[in-house]
């Protein structure tokens, strides 16, 4: 295990963003010939307003088919995957409203209404991208003011920073190679 991917596996038990962009700060460039392909994503908890708000909604992950043709939001529902259209979903209601986030009610009908949602178009591209110094490889979404920037743990892992406009801190998360 490298020093960064022991370091990953600590923060994942428990961080703040100050240490999840001190690691991401810590890794080197992206290419976007490196991001091709599917990932499985979890969020690394930091206190983000948005922390476990994905998971509890069945997040899987991203696909990145090509630079042109990017998922940015793949979900699952009884086992089944499926593309959501990001700009359908409120972010700025939950960034205006934080306190609604992680209700039981809440989420509850968010997960029902999540396939009303699905897409079969793309909704991002793949992009270099200046962010905190470096140009790496980043996710530029169709229709909303995010970019999500990447950096290499490993091989087989991504720690990815969600710069939204209105946001003061970046929301952080993982992503792992996937084969399916």
């Amino acid at each position: 295990m490298t020093d960064a991917s022991q370091r990953l596996a600590e923060l994942l038990t428990g961080s703040t963003t100050d240490q999840a962009l001190e690691l991401f700060d810590s890794l080197p460039a992206v290419g976007l010939d490196q991001l091709i392909g599917q990932w499985r994503g979890t969020g690394l908890r930091t206190g983000h307003v948005f922390d476990g708000q994905l998971e509890a909604a069945g997040w899987r992950g991203k696909n990145f088919h090509s630079t042109e043709d990017v998922d940015p939001l793949v979900f699952e529902q009884g086992g089944r995957p499926f593309r959501v259209n990001p700009s359908l979903l409120p972010l700025g209601a939950g960034v205006r409203y934080p306190q609604l986030l992680g209700r039981p009610a809440v989420m509850r009908t968010s997960g029902r209404l999540l396939p009303l949602l699905k897409t079969s178009k793309p909704q991002a591209r793949l992009r270099m991208v200046e962010y905190r110094g470096v140009v790496t490889g980043s996710m530029v979404y169709d229709a909303l003011p995010i970019i999500d920037h990447f950096r290499p743990v490993d091989a087989g892992k991504l720690l990815g920073a969600m710069d939204m406009r209105g946001l003061p801190e970046p929301f952080m998360f993982v992503l792992r190679r996937s084969a399916d």
